[in-house]
């Protein structure tokens, strides 16, 4: 073999060797990384108010951010007013009632019943000797039997009176019976009761957002009647934020709870979120007709949700967002309550 073929077989081979180096090299690598379409997703809540009444006042409009606690709007309260000062007049009165019977007689009515009972006794023992003066004259005719009678019956009744004055006096220092006051506490109650009742519908005049959102739509205007089934705005909160997806059977294996990911929107392509995921559905469905998937060869796909930390809020509900799930990152620790709070 002569020397310039010996180099093309040496060319030959090394060039082999390199091209099975590179292919080596650049050969696509099995990875559990998947990326997967959807859409974003919140929380949102419909507000009522609790009561019936016309609306006074609406305080924010469509677009407001609003804080937790915040009131949007109020209520007419020019009938629940003057009820709360009733209710509050009523508990006066009754609450002034149980401290009577509490501290029971006071020492001046105590004197008076003593004193009415004596004056009793001094008439009973005037209306006695009257009756032994003419019982003595009766003897001698000396007046009739109709006066005899008429004396004893006044001290019969000068007797009884004294009996009177004898149980004032007792009733005056024992005080008031147990069962007066267990009734009179019992009435008590009832009160406060009614008027913590009418308080709180006089707070629910107010209608206050359950927790930091944007205000999606204003429903209702002033004027129009409220009522627990007439909602009067739609909010939407602002710190929980999901994308929707969907995932084919053949891929779930590949999606594990607490699963890192990276989501992108067609508004800041350039500018990924962090993310995870925090639900994957356990019960297959069939493919949603506004799914979409690289692939729908299989008509049955598990919805996941990929909660993720937009701090810019970025974000709006609805919009198109891209999941690239990173397999190679350890997964994020998730709370006991991730499948509850997964829950829109």
């Amino acid at each position: 073999m002569n020397k310039p073929l010996r180099i093309v077989i040496i060319l030959l081979i090394l060039a082999a060797i390199g091209g099975g180096a590179w292919w080596y090299l650049r050969r696509p690598v099995a990875s559990d990384a998947l990326t997967l379409y959807g859409n974003v997703d919140l929380r949102q809540a419909t507000l009522a108010f609790n009561g019936s009444e016309r609306i006074a006042g609406i305080l924010v409009e469509e677009g407001d951010i609003v804080k937790k606690g915040q009131v949007l709007a109020r209520l007419d309260t020019s009938r629940l007013s003057p009820q709360v000062r009733e209710a509050d007049a009523t508990v006066a009165a009754q609450r002034a009632m149980v401290m009577k019977l509490r501290n029971g007689s006071r020492p001046e009515e105590i004197a008076q019943a003593r004193a009415n009972l004596a004056s009793a006794k001094a008439d009973a023992a005037n209306a006695n000797i009257q009756l032994e003066r003419r019982a003595a004259l009766s003897v001698n005719s000396t007046i009739s039997k109709q006066e005899l009678d008429t004396t004893k019956a006044a001290a019969a009744m000068a007797d009884a009176k004294v009996d009177v004055a004898q149980s004032a006096l007792e009733l005056a220092i024992a005080g008031p019976r147990a069962e007066e006051l267990l009734q009179a506490e019992a009435q008590l109650r009832g009160s406060e009761a009614q008027l913590a009742l009418i308080r709180q519908e006089l707070d629910d005049a107010e209608l206050v957002a359950p927790f930091n959102a944007v205000v999606r739509s204003r429903l209702m205007e002033p004027g129009e009647m409220a009522a627990p089934t007439k909602p009067v705005f739609s909010l939407a909160t602002i710190g929980t934020k999901w994308v929707r997806a969907y995932v084919s059977e053949v891929n779930l294996g590949h999606v594990r709870s607490g699963m890192r990911a990276k989501v992108t929107s067609d508004s800041f392509p350039d500018r990924p979120l962090d993310g995870w995921v925090g639900f994957i559905s356990p019960v297959a469905e069939f493919t949603p007709k506004t799914v979409e998937t690289e692939d729908l060869r299989s008509s049955l796909v598990y919805e996941v949700r990929v909660f993720v930390e937009d701090k810019d809020d970025m974000l709006r509900l609805g919009m198109p967002a891209t999941v690239r799930l990173l397999a190679d990152e350890a997964p994020k620790a998730l709370p006991q309550n991730a499948d509850r709070k997964a829950t829109p």
